[in-house]
Parts: C-alpha cells; structure tokens; sequence
C-alpha cells in the first residue's frame, strides 16, 4: 500500500466536502461508537493551504515572508510531509496545481502519493460559488474565466490560510488532469447518479476499504440532507461569512432554473474545450444529458 499524501483536489464547490465526509465514514464506521459524522470534526487532514501545516512542514514562521516567497516554499513542505507519511494521509486542496517560479508544481509527483480530482459542471459550480463568496452570479463567472483569479485569504478569519492560486475554472481542471501525478478522474453528476460505482472507484485509487457492505453504508452516512441538517441545527465552520448556507441544493441541473441564456454563453465561450473533454458538451457544442437532473440526480431522502 502506497504511503504519504493524497490529493483531494477540487475547484470551490464542487463536492470536495461531500467526498472527505465520506471518507471520513469508511475510515470510521467500524468503530463501535461511531454512529454519525460530525462535519464539524471532519478529521481527514489539514487543508494544503493552511498556514500551521505548512510552517510544520517546513520548520519556519511564515508571518514575515511575502506571499510569492510562501508559495515558493510550499512544495518543500510537501516533500518533508510526504517523505515523513508511514501510511496514506488524505488532503483536500482547492488550488490549482500550477507552475511556480521554480518551473516545478505546486504539488509535484514526488511529493504525494497521487489526486483524487473530482468535477462538477460550471454551469451548477457558478452557481454554488456565487452563494459562497456572497457574490452576483455575474461575478461568480467572471471569476471563474479569470486567469489570475487567486483566493487571497486577506480577511482575519481566514488568516490561517495562504494564498489558493486558482486560474480559470478549465486552468485550474488540466492543471490536474495533465500534470503527471497518478489521477482518479471523477464527475460530481456521477456521484450522484451512480453512487455506489464512483466511490467504490474512489475507495481503491485511495487505498480504502471497496466492499459493498462498506461502501453503501458511508455512503448513507454522508447524505446530503444529513449533511445539511447538521449545518441548519449546528452551523459549519467551513462557511464563509458571506454565504447563507455551505449545504444549498447538492443537485445537479440548478443551473436550468437561475442562469440566463447570456450566463450560459459566457461559460460555454470560456470553457467550452474542457467541457467537451470531461463530457458537458459534445462535438457540436450541445449541452449533453449529463447536465440535466434525472431522478437519480437528486439526493433522496434517507
């Protein structure tokens, strides 16, 4: 079994929180006592971006460095973390894997184990990340089609985190796809419509337990009304002040009742050629079936 780092890799609202609350169950649910997830508790490592890892990692303070130096620094710290790993540890990570100004990425091969990338149609994703930044939907894609779009981390609450570059929504997917880390590939619409598929797929790129048995019952654990529920009676400490809710909808095709003709376009004029590779549209710039609910995209209730 293959020890150190793996990815948990996602542009923002995507279901990257879905994915650790199911790991987290599978990780757990052998556990005599262990009858719930706690989303407040999610204990599946440190996000690639926090300040207390990374200074860990690399045995320095990073107060008195600027941001360019930092993110300079932050492969080192991955080298040392990984390199220090005796058996699989699971990090989520929103920035894109980008170049630095050493010419290497950020997260190179030899420092983790592999990504778990996981994807969800921009059209929904805008949508979601409008809600999370407390910005117009009009924002919400431009930023998604901005290539320097980077999420600084300025206000005091997020003080524990650096700098996330993200680029572009399509920059910030083949930064990942294409590096030459070992990939899991896997669409949000899938996880959802073929729950059971996609994260027994997840489970043995991750090194978990694959059984059945296993699989459906952190499956259930993770649902989304759960998930939400506790967020409605307990608050989340991921939510951004900005935002109502972190647990919204979790469907997929919300994107037929809020965009307008104009949004759609613009998403489709900036990602078009990634959308046709992942299958959100297809060799004649349709708008494939894979972006419109069925029954199966639809949490059910449990």
């Amino acid at each position: 079994m293959p020890t150190g780092i793996f990815w948990l890799a996602s542009y923002p609202k995507s279901g990257n929180t879905w994915l650790r609350s199911f790991i987290f169950a599978i990780q757990n649910q052998s556990k005599a006592d262990f009858t719930t997830i706690d989303i407040n508790q999610l204990q599946t490592g440190a996000i690639a971006s926090s300040r207390h890892w990374l200074e860990n990692g690399l045995g320095v303070e990073l107060d008195l460095h600027s941001t360019e130096d930092i993110e300079s620094y932050r492969s080192d710290a991955y080298h040392f973390i990984h390199s220090q790993l005796t058996a699989p540890a699971y990090h989520k990570i929103h920035d894109a894997n980008h170049l630095c100004v050493s010419g290497q990425r950020l997260c190179p091969p030899d420092a983790c184990a592999g990504a778990l990338y996981v994807v969800r149609n921009p059209f929904d994703v805008a949508i979601s990340f409008a809600n999370h930044m407390g910005v117009s939907l009009d924002r919400s894609i431009e930023m998604m089609g901005t290539p320097d779009f980077a999420l600084l981390a300025n206000d005091k609450k997020y003080r524990l985190q650096v700098r996330q570059r993200m680029g572009t929504w399509s920059d910030h997917v083949t930064s990942w796809v294409d590096s030459d880390l070992p990939i899991l590939l896997v669409r949000y619409e899938d996880m959802l419509s073929n729950s059971l598929v996609s994260f027994t797929q997840i489970c043995q790129f991750l090194y978990l337990p694959a059984d059945e048995t296993s699989v459906n019952k952190a499956i259930a654990m993770c649902h989304f009304d759960k998930l939400k529920k506790q967020e409605d009676k307990h608050g989340f400490k991921e939510r951004p002040v900005k935002s109502k809710a972190f647990f919204r909808k979790g469907i997929v095709g919300d994107w037929q009742d809020t965009l307008s003709q104009s949004q759609i376009d613009r998403l489709i004029f900036d990602h078009a050629t990634v959308m046709q590779r992942l299958g959100y549209l297809d060799d004649k710039m349709q708008i494939t079936p894979l972006c419109y609910p069925n029954e199966m995209c639809y949490p059910k209730k449990m």
